[in-house]
């Protein structure tokens, strides 16, 4: 009788030990997936990061200056031939 509560406490242990395992290895699983989604979105606001300084460094040449002008203030210079797409 004592031997069949000692394999019966050695299979209990053995099982309780592959759950934990098993339940470890989902939680691994779920924070590596976590850190590539993290990692995905730091390169994309680094490359945001880039864009944003690229324009702040062009915002006071003359070029960036007329573009937007032109762009959202529908201003022109003087003797400048305009072209209006009328399909759109």
């Amino acid at each position: 009788m004592n031997k069949v509560l000692r394999r019966i406490g050695i299979i209990a242990v053995a099982l309780y030990a592959i759950y934990i395992l098993i339940a470890q290895q989902k939680s691994l699983n779920t924070y590596a997936r976590e850190g590539k989604e993290y990692s995905n979105q730091i390169e994309i606001e680094k490359q945001i990061a880039v864009e944003l300084n690229t324009t702040l460094q062009s915002l006071n040449s003359t070029e960036y200056i007329e573009d937007i002008a032109r762009d959202k203030l529908d201003m022109y210079l003087p003797n400048e031939r305009v072209y209006i797409d009328i399909t759109k």
